[in-house]
């Protein structure tokens, strides 16, 4: 059976692609299955202990990775587990964003708390809801609004931070650089904060609508991964694994 990390639009293209049945799709949360047309999926986070025993249980022979560039501890498991019970392992890696060209770069959420805590303004936060604590402690006088799933999860992390209903933008993307504009405008936005996922995240129209809108963008850049940049590739992988009845 051939485990796939999702989450990600990635992974829904790639299930909708790959020939047979028998694979199983892990993702986080609920909202994780919303664009899913498949009943094989898992529910729910798994550290490293679970992920090997669910591997066990399920006679996982391949893993095909392709969870969000940013969910590092997520795919650092995943290997530790196809290194342990020497599953196949391929990793597909989303394409960086080039354009970035302007603003402040940092390598971790460390490093851009550092950063903004030295700067003033109206910062609008791309980054999701995991983080919202660790930036609500450099907030000071400034007025910081959150773009976050439209999921439950997320409000509930908002609240549970005191995030102010009027600070809370709960809306489901990729965005297009005019919907972004409009938001720079209508908060009066002088940072925007964002991770470098590439690819269809819609990191080059944020870093277009900072251009036209003079805002700095923040930009968490991620790590260097090896992997496989193509989708047609992972497809491929995955389909003559099947016909040709043999694992590669």
């Amino acid at each position: 059976m051939d485990l796939i990390i999702g989450g990600t639009s990635e992974s829904r293209e790639f299930i909708e692609n790959i020939n047979g049945n028998d694979y199983v799709v892990s993702v986080a949360t609920d909202s994780g299955t919303e664009f899913l047309e498949t009943k094989n999926v898992h529910i729910g986070r798994m550290n490293y202990e679970q992920m090997l025993e669910f591997s066990k249980e399920k006679r996982i022979s391949r893993i095909f990775d392709l969870s969000h560039p940013f969910a590092l501890i997520v795919t650092d498991n995943v290997k530790k587990v196809a290194k342990e019970l020497g599953i196949e392992y391929y990793r597909y890696i989303r394409p960086y964003t080039e354009d970035i060209d302007m603003g402040i770069k940092v390598f971790s959420v460390e490093e851009c708390m550092e950063e903004v805590s030295k700067l003033n303004g109206n910062f609008l936060f791309t980054t999701g809801s995991k983080n919202i604590h660790d930036f609500e402690t450099v907030r000071r006088d400034n007025r910081f609004i959150y773009r976050v799933l439209p999921a439950l999860e997320s409000i509930q992390i908002c609240n549970a931070n005191n995030v102010k209903l009027e600070d809370i933008i709960a809306v489901l993307g990729p965005f297009s650089k005019a919907f972004n504009k409009v938001l720079f405008e209508d908060y009066k936005i002088d940072y925007c904060v964002m991770k470098d996922s590439g690819g269809s995240s819609g990191t080059t129209e944020k870093i277009e609508a900072c251009k036209e809108n003079n805002v700095i963008p923040i930009v968490i850049a991620r790590r260097d991964e090896d992997g496989i940049d193509s989708m047609e590739e992972l497809i491929k992988i995955q389909k003559e694994g099947i016909l040709n009845g043999k694992i590669l």
